[in-house]
């Protein structure tokens, strides 16, 4: 069986080689990641550039930087010795942070701070307990030593410090990626539907097709979820941030929690952040790294992403094959279907249509779902039921073909429109056993529609494939007679 759980690779540009990537293409990668805060727009040109030369059916995903705030520079590229118990200032703006002060990004975050909250600086490594507040500054104690270097992330827990959601880099990077045909931007830290009405605006100038994937980072976007997934395409669990900003016993229940909305709002859903950290330097991956992807993946996620390594690790290929080999197995001990409710839809007969052809599944024989769609909107519904049998779709536009990578169990095929709507199940037919994915004996369903792509699905058919492919040929003689 073909692998459903989809896997994401990010990818620097330090290494962005046409053979690095088709190496990891052909382990497994479905989607290439590339984080704007590491890339240049050169760098990330090259890595589009090469990655559109190995396939048109990999993905492309970008991040934005988004509302974040991070330590300044320090002199000469140096590193500061923060020892436990010292104190310490803490002022907003740019100048050189010190062993005396250190400048955060933010210039009004001071004001914003209340005495007792903590700083956690670089990924929680550092933690600062505010005692006071001095002017525009305040006073902080160091909880535990540690060493500071330039431009480390700062997380308040539980503390709104309004930014703004865009930055003038995020609006370089999300033009550049409408005009290169990246097909989806992730947006960071996204806190509720305002911070991505600013990203859907500039889309909609452009008139572009790409995709919005909100990451969910802190706790404004877990207790907005709903609002945001109205807004967005699907949702990344950055749980990096999100494991900072929140207890970190929380997040497996939380991670659940968010799964689960993703499936039944028919919203794909990535879960991300040191899914292989051990295999950044070790050719093996701990038994804990394999149980927390098991766990994404019986919980369902459409899509589990490797970040450092891949970008920077000494084990690229074989981070992806090891996502690969457990998805495989762990697949094989998943429940057949999930029996969603239908909430928030745009077409009910393709949703019913759908459920019907995952439910058949259970009850017969049947090795594939086969459709074709337009925008990609009966491929998701079908993909949320999480059925067995793997998902043919034929698409009309090498975008959705795309986009379709990020979903579960989905295996797309771009065609050209053919003015004979049903060619597209013969062709696809033809292709499968080409393949050897199926055999003209097997059962298939086929969900597609009388009245164009355009118009969704009208109609579920079971039939073994020989008696399709003569049915297409009889229909077809019959035309031209």
């Amino acid at each position: 069986m073909e692998r459903k759980t989809k896997i994401i690779a990010t990818i620097s540009d330090r290494r962005c080689s046409k053979e690095f990537i088709a190496g990891l293409y052909e382990a497994g990668m479905n989607v290439v990641r590339i984080n704007s805060a590491h890339a240049t727009l050169d760098g990330a040109n090259e890595i589009v550039d090469n990655v559109r030369s190995i396939s048109d059916k990999i993905a492309i995903l970008i991040d934005t930087k988004g509302p974040e705030v991070r330590t300044s520079s320090i002199e000469n590229d140096g590193a500061v010795e923060l020892v436990q118990g010292e104190k310490i200032n803490i002022k907003g703006g740019t100048g050189f942070s010190t062993k005396e002060c250190i400048y955060i990004s933010a210039t009004n975050a001071c004001a914003k701070i209340p005495d007792g909250a903590s700083l956690l600086i670089d990924d929680g490594d550092i933690e600062i307990k505010i005692l006071s507040h001095v002017g525009d500054s305040m006073v902080g104690v160091v909880c535990n030593s540690g060493t500071l270097k330039s431009h480390k992330s700062v997380n308040i827990p539980d503390v709104h410090i309004p930014l703004p959601s865009v930055t003038d880099k995020d609006k370089e990077y999300i033009k550049w990626a409408i005009k290169k045909g990246v097909d989806f931007i992730a947006h960071s830290f996204v806190r509720g539907k305002d911070d991505l009405m600013e990203v859907r605006e500039i889309i909609d100038e452009y008139q572009s097709n790409i995709k919005i994937i909100s990451k969910i980072e802190n706790r404004e976007g877990v207790d907005n979820i709903d609002e945001i997934l109205k807004y967005s395409y699907g949702i990344m669990i950055a749980r990096g941030d999100l494991g900072i900003e929140i207890p970190a016993e929380q997040i497996p229940s939380i991670q659940r929690n968010l799964v689960k909305k993703c499936v039944e709002n028919k919203s794909p859903v990535i879960v991300a952040t040191q899914m292989l950290q051990s295999m950044i330097k070790n050719p093996r991956a701990t038994r804990a790294e394999v149980n927390d992807i098991a766990s994404a993946i019986y919980q369902r996620a459409d899509a589990i992403m490797l970040s450092g390594e891949t970008a920077s690790g000494d084990y690229p290929k074989e981070a992806v094959m090891t996502m690969d080999r457990v998805a495989r197995e762990v697949e094989q001990d998943t429940n057949a279907i999930i029996d969603i409710e239908f909430n928030d839809i745009t077409n009910s007969i393709t949703a019913q249509l759908s459920r019907s052809a995952v439910r058949a599944c259970l009850n017969l024989p049947i090795t594939a779902v086969i459709i074709d769609t337009l925008s990609g909107r009966t491929g998701r519904y079908l993909s949320s039921f999480r059925g067995e049998r793997p998902i043919y779709a034929v698409c009309y536009c090498r975008h959705v073909a795309r986009e379709l990578a990020l979903s579960y169990g989905v295996f797309a095929e771009y065609q050209e429109p053919s003015q004979i709507h049903k060619h597209f199940l013969y062709n696809r037919l033809e292709q499968l056993e080409n393949s050897k994915k199926i055999t003209k004996e097997d059962l298939v369903v086929v969900v597609g529609g009388d009245y164009g792509a355009k118009q969704g699905a009208s109609f579920l058919e079971i039939c073994s494939v020989i008696n399709l492919q003569q049915k297409y040929v009889s229909q077809n003689t019959q035309r031209h007679d």
